[in-house]
């Protein structure tokens, strides 16, 4: 008489079973990771396009740009404080009362787990920065806004952008999207800067655009200095567009 046959799983089925469920298991997570990263992204969109249209109330109202910044180092576009030791309050920047009902930047959720404020340099930027050279100030006074009518190619100027920068603990907040190079109050380029645009949608950054559109951009270049003690490159920061003449920041370039 034959026993019962035997209809369990030999070691190898098992092995297999488990190999295409982890395998199933990881094509799920990235699928959860993209979608997330994505509705990041629309929303680091919306929060960036209506930093511009802040940006032209404030044009309306003064005839420039809305400045990065104040003599005192007090008074920025994205807060303000009482003195160097206090942080930003982001209800009180320049921009604050034309931000709706919050009067402050809205936080880029890709960039708000890695945002840590005790170390921050400047907190309520929302993991943005601004283009303080050229549009939220000038060369020869970077206290001065520039004025629309001196941004020959509102569609190519670069307004605002995701910003960070890497420091040797990490990567911070910081609030000014930097060019390549400084500029001479003449106008002329001068020396190095560190990077401080953030691809952090799958190595893109996304640049809002002083006509009001917003785009991803990939990294050109991460090799940048770095004053902190971070690596630029693996924190996903670096430049974009065209070297030429500080590229899109400048609002003249040829």
């Amino acid at each position: 008489m034959k026993g019962p046959k035997n209809i369990g799983f030999t070691l190898v089925e098992l092995l297999v079973c488990f190999v295409i469920v982890a395998t199933l298991g990881l094509v799920v997570l990235q699928q959860v990771k993209g979608a997330k990263m994505r509705a990041n992204q629309t929303v680091s969109t919306l929060n960036l396009r209506s930093m511009v249209i802040a940006n032209w109330g404030y044009v309306a109202d003064f005839g420039t740009y809305c400045p990065a910044n104040e003599p005192k180092n007090r008074v920025r576009w994205h807060g303000a404080r009482t003195s160097a030791k206090e942080k930003f309050d982001p209800t009180k920047g320049f921009l604050s009362d034309y931000l709706g009902k919050d009067d402050r930047v809205g936080i880029c959720p890709e960039f708000k787990d890695h945002m840590d404020g005790n170390q921050s340099f400047e907190n309520g930027s929302g993991g943005y920065g601004y283009n303080a050279i050229y549009i939220g100030g000038t060369p020869a006074n970077p206290f001065l806004p520039n004025r629309p009518s001196n941004v020959d190619n509102p569609a190519r100027t670069l307004m605002f952008a995701t910003t960070a920068l890497a420091k040797s603990k990490g990567v911070q907040e910081y609030p000014f999207a930097e060019p390549r190079r400084s500029v001479t109050p003449d106008g002329k380029l001068a020396g190095a800067l560190q990077p401080s645009v953030h691809f952090r949608f799958g190595k893109k950054a996304l640049i809002a655009w002083c006509d009001g559109h917003v785009s991803a951009e990939g990294m050109d270049d991460s090799s940048g200095e770095n004053f902190y003690g971070g690596k630029n490159k693996d924190a996903g920061i670096g430049f974009c567009g065209p070297e030429e003449e500080n590229g899109w920041w400048n609002p003249k370039r040829n």
